[in-house]
């Protein structure tokens, strides 16, 4: 099932320089990777480069999910492409947070590639989607 892709797409009246600064800042992936209610997020570590590092430690109760990965490609202000590490993830997955601007804001199109099953596939376009709007709240 690893050729599974999932796209969610929202306008964000932010700038597309706002967006893209957003997703690598840590203060603020903590404010927005909320993929669920009551979910917190209490560590975030970047390193803003192709080749770096990224880390989000998701809690959710008592639960640590930890998800991490590397930055693959960094294009100012249009495409970020990083691959995605978590107790949910296989080999070889990866997201595309691609940046157009869209009347007065951006077009976020997220695509995350590879999938262990159509379960696992529809639970992160649940949170992805949750993750969008929450940052569509933090930056409007």
């Amino acid at each position: 099932m690893t050729d599974l892709t999932l796209s969610v797409s929202r306008v964000i009246k932010a700038s597309p320089q706002r967006v893209f600064e957003a997703w690598l800042d840590p203060t603020m992936l903590a404010r927005f990777m909320l993929a669920g209610p009551g979910m917190t997020v209490p560590e975030v570590k970047t390193d803003p480069k192709a080749g770096g590092r990224f880390s989000i430690l998701m809690r959710m109760g008592d639960n640590d999910l930890p998800h991490g990965g590397t930055y693959l490609e960094l294009v100012p202000h249009s495409r970020i492409v990083f691959s995605w590490e978590s107790p949910y993830s296989i080999d070889g997955s990866t997201v595309t947070v691609a940046l157009a601007p869209k009347g007065d804001g951006t077009m976020v199109t997220l695509t995350h590639v590879r999938f262990p099953s159509v379960e696992s596939r529809d639970n992160h376009a649940s949170g992805w989607t949750a993750i969008l709007a929450q940052l569509a709240t933090e930056l409007e």
